[in-house]
């Protein structure tokens, strides 16, 4: 099976990349971390792109695009960071009056946690009972809830996505690093363990890639659970190596490397990942 992007495809992505380079920059990225609320500007104007009803029919005011489609724009998102209960609002539009275009934030209770939930419109889901949490993220509130909801197969692919965009984006943020950082005259990618480190970041996160892509075009719940495992390790120990990569700098505050591994940790939490993800996956391999 080939995954070779179409041009509608590449300008879906290239257009995506765009709007978040412009509206959600390292400066605005650092400027939602000292102050952690929901850009509700940023939010609608994600609405007029199309982000929230990008799957939905033409007919019913979307833009009438697919999965794959859905998947390419949650992976940039991963890489700029946006935060915000992103999934949970998409797959809200249609049945939501304004979540489509952005007027209506939306979280979702799919799992023992719930982001955003103090600052959403409208929670899909049973949230009584739910207690606030310190998350590790700052830019991603947190909620602990008693009684779990059932996640949808398709947020743990777009969550897959997104810790897609982290995994290749904490690999760039590495190599970048490994060839301006100098130690004993040379640049530290000169050195073999940080080519490994540098190495096996790409191995995993284009072996995740290729996972996302074929459960997008499958919708097939065992291939969901495969790229979501796959993209979850891909991010977490991408952005561990990362760090490694950085030494001691990565753990600052003026380095966006910290932030992806935070991202990573809270949303491999999300339901559809991690003992979920495996005991679907083994359920249906021994069927």
């Amino acid at each position: 099976m080939r995954f070779q992007l179409t041009d509608d495809q590449r300008a879906v992505r290239d257009g995506t990349r765009e709007l978040l380079a412009r509206r959600f920059d390292d400066e605005a990225l650092r400027a939602a971390v000292a102050a952690p609320r929901l850009d509700r500007r940023l939010w609608r104007e994600l609405g007029r792109a199309g982000f929230f009803a990008l799957r939905l029919p033409e007919a019913d005011g979307g833009v009438g695009l697919g999965l794959p489609e859905a998947v390419l724009v949650f992976e940039e998102a991963g890489r700029a960071l946006l935060p915000g209960p992103l999934v949970a609002t998409h797959l809200a539009a249609g049945a939501v009056p304004g979540a489509a275009t952005g007027e209506t934030v939306v979280a979702a209770v799919d799992g023992p946690l719930v982001e955003w939930l103090a600052e959403a419109d409208l929670v899909r889901g049973d949230a009584s009972g739910a207690v606030p949490l310190r998350s590790v993220d700052p830019l991603t509130p947190l909620h602990r809830v008693p009684a779990p909801g059932r996640p949808d197969p398709v947020a743990a692919l777009l969550t897959a996505a997104e810790q897609l965009g982290t995994a290749a984006r904490v690999g760039e943020l590495a190599v970048q690093h490994a060839r301006t950082r100098e130690q004993f005259g040379r640049p530290v990618g000169a050195f073999q363990a940080v080519k490994h480190l540098c190495a096996e970041m790409l191995v995993r996160t284009e072996t995740a890639r290729a996972a996302v892509y074929a459960a997008a075009v499958t919708a097939d719940p065992a291939d969901i659970a495969t790229a979501r495992l796959l993209a979850d390790e891909a991010a977490v120990r991408g952005a561990r190596d990362c760090l490694q990569v950085h030494g001691g700098m990565g753990f600052t505050w003026e380095c966006s490397v910290h932030l992806h591994l935070k991202r990573a940790w809270v949303r491999s939490r999300r339901g559809g990942g991690g003992a979920e993800g495996e005991e679907l996956l083994a359920a249906d391999l021994v069927a």
